[in-house]
């Protein structure tokens, strides 16, 4: 396959689940490291989300990483840069979005890491860090999760954006009690 073929491979992966993988900080550690290095004076903090920051919990093996920037204007100015780092996304996805901006690394026709640039302790960034903070802290909600997140990956296996809308209420709840 080539570059092309492999990143639409990438791109139209199917919703899978695999059991919590104890290497996932490691590769979290390394990803950090790399955007830190590129990135010294632009990235404030970049923190471990998403399923696989959370010990125990099956995820899609994706490595989801949050970069804190000042604000947006700084995120869109960093956009061609991370674009040169690895990455890729879709300009027209982008566009849609309001409080982040979205990009994917990935290889051999899989997803590697998801990389979410965000505002720095604003309400995204803290809505993230609670809704993972609070599932490392309360294991029955964290099997409730494992659990919806189990029944929703076979119902939505081709579908990602519902498989991740499906999870909103779930995660709203979490952040709201």
């Amino acid at each position: 396959m080539n570059e092309a073929q492999l990143l639409q491979q990438a791109i139209d992966e199917p919703v899978r689940l695999a059991e919590y993988d104890p290497v996932w900080p490691a590769r979290f550690d390394a990803e950090r490291n790399r955007l830190l290095e590129r990135f010294p004076t632009e990235l404030i903090e970049v923190q471990h989300i998403g399923s696989t920051a959370i010990p125990g919990m099956p995820a899609k093996p994706i490595i989801d990483v949050m970069a804190g920037v000042a604000s947006m204007a700084v995120a869109d100015a960093l956009f061609e840069s991370i674009l040169e780092h690895g990455y890729v996304t879709s300009v027209e996805f982008n566009a849609s979005l309001t409080d982040r901006r979205w990009f994917m690394r990935h290889a051999n026709g899989r997803r590697t890491h998801h990389l979410h640039v965000v505002v720095h302790d604003g309400e995204l960034w803290c809505q993230r860090l609670a809704f993972r903070d609070a599932l490392r802290a309360d294991p029955a909600q964290a099997e409730r999760y494992a659990a919806l997140k189990r029944e929703l990956a076979s119902r939505h296996g081709t579908d990602r954006e519902a498989y991740t809308r499906a999870k909103g209420e779930f995660i709203r709840c979490v952040c709201a009690s």
